[in-house]
């Protein structure tokens, strides 16, 4: 029983840290993006005042949502970039596994061409030290939606993955702002079954009991801000980190090539720790050099 609540608490960290994906879900947490630039631009107008006034640190707003077995997040952010940079940096697959490979707990990404256009390999794992075989596998098929002169988007998708999980999807809308900015839409949720909801539910009477994510739901007596918890903390702090890895990845462009590797990790890297609480899983030195050995490693397609 023992063993079997420990490999529980171990396979719901890894669930936990996926936060790779958007499930299409005939539920009220439907991940299906914008038709066109018209929807988005609207929630950029309902936004505008929130992102120019916020905790952050950051133009972001940061929602999140349960219902049944679907957990969904959703970052919308205004990126110092121009809408055309976004667009072509967010469209091959090799950028992909660029920017998903930033966070702590992907272990691996290597992208491939199939007949149907492009397949992305990637392992969540936990360990700093974990074999890439031990890591949970997901497939990933990236599809592109659209990419006119006012409207880029672009999907992944994953039809399964680790105890019982299915229908995986990252989608990524963006539309250009004036002064050379972007407004994106980042988009991403899973469905689970029994086994993930034990082990998620044994993960967060535990190690995970006292993590938090970025949404307020009252002050303590203090006077200081209550975070949200549970599973949609756990969405919230995977928003966080995989916006951050698209804005680093955008940024790290503007460096020769031989130096954007190095770029990227230190300013994902710098990025999370002004949110300690919720994003800080290891010192910087441990980070890099995991890091640079799984830049390494991708290049390699393993089985």
């Amino acid at each position: 029983m023992n063993k079997s609540r420990s490999d529980n608490r171990r396979l719901a960290r890894g669930l936990l840290g996926i936060g790779l994906a958007s499930l299409l879900s005939l539920s009220g947490l439907n991940a299906a993006a914008y038709a066109g630039p018209g929807e988005l631009r609207a929630r950029y107008g309902e936004l505008r005042d929130e992102l120019r006034n916020n905790n952050f640190q950051r133009a972001i707003h940061i929602d999140s949502a349960q219902e049944g077995d679907t957990l969904k997040g959703d970052v919308y952010a205004v990126l110092d970039h121009p809408f055309k940079v976004v667009s072509e940096a967010l469209k091959e697959p090799g950028d992909w596994c660029d920017i998903l490979l930033l966070p702590f707990n992907t272990k691996y990404c290597h992208a491939n061409a199939t007949n149907g256009g492009a397949a992305l390999q990637v392992r969540i794992g936990r360990k700093y030290d974990q074999p890439v075989q031990d890591a949970f596998r997901l497939d990933f098929a990236l599809r592109p939606v659209a990419a006119t002169n006012d409207y880029f988007e672009s999907r992944l998708n994953a039809a399964s993955g680790p105890l019982g999980t299915k229908d995986y999807r990252i989608s990524v809308a963006a539309v250009p702002l004036d002064g050379g900015r972007t407004f994106m839409h980042l988009s991403y949720a899973y469905t689970y079954g029994v086994t993930g909801r034990v082990a998620m539910q044994a993960y967060l009477a535990t190690k995970g009991a006292d993590k938090v994510g970025f949404t307020t739901t009252g002050k303590d007596a203090n006077g200081q801000p209550v975070y949200i918890g549970g599973m949609r903390g756990a969405v919230e702090r995977n928003a966080m980190r995989y916006y951050l890895a698209v804005d680093a990845h955008l940024a790290a462009l503007a460096t020769p090539a031989d130096r954007r590797l190095d770029k990227r990790i230190e300013t994902w890297f710098s990025a999370t720790e002004r949110y300690p609480r919720q994003l800080r899983e290891m010192d910087r030195a441990t980070y890099v050099a995991m890091k640079r050995g799984e830049y390494e490693r991708q290049q390699v397609s393993i089985q």
